[in-house]
């Protein structure tokens, strides 16, 4: 769930190369919203930064579900520059686009291959 559709292109073949399965995509909160109630994925890479809704708010959304993905959130900003946003983050964890691999979203669960 990413407004970037080049890092969204990047994502897929970064995933799909690792052997996932990637079931949908979105531009804004709302649409990811609307995907995951649609698509049920394990798995939602989230950026914070969205056009419509925080993507904060998109993740604490999402873990109010009982069925909820696992949310790993991504920024083009480093995780000291959104500091204490992080700590409370109903997510999984953070991984900086630039930094984003199979192996780092592995650490976080819920891929199926």
């Amino acid at each position: 769930m990413d407004d970037h559709a080049p890092f969204r292109r990047m994502a897929r073949r970064l995933l799909e190369a690792g052997g996932f399965a990637v079931v949908g995509e979105a531009w804004d909160g709302e649409s990811a919203l609307s995907a995951v109630a649609a698509l049920a994925p394990d798995l939602v890479l989230l950026d914070v930064v969205l056009p419509d809704v925080d993507g904060f708010a998109v993740a604490r959304r999402l873990a109010q579900r009982p069925d909820g993905p696992v949310v790993v959130l991504t920024s083009s900003r480093s995780e000291a520059e959104l500091g204490r946003r992080l700590e409370g983050a109903p997510a999984a964890g953070f991984i900086a686009k630039d930094a984003l691999s199979v192996m780092a979203l592995a650490r976080f669960g819920g891929l199926q291959r």
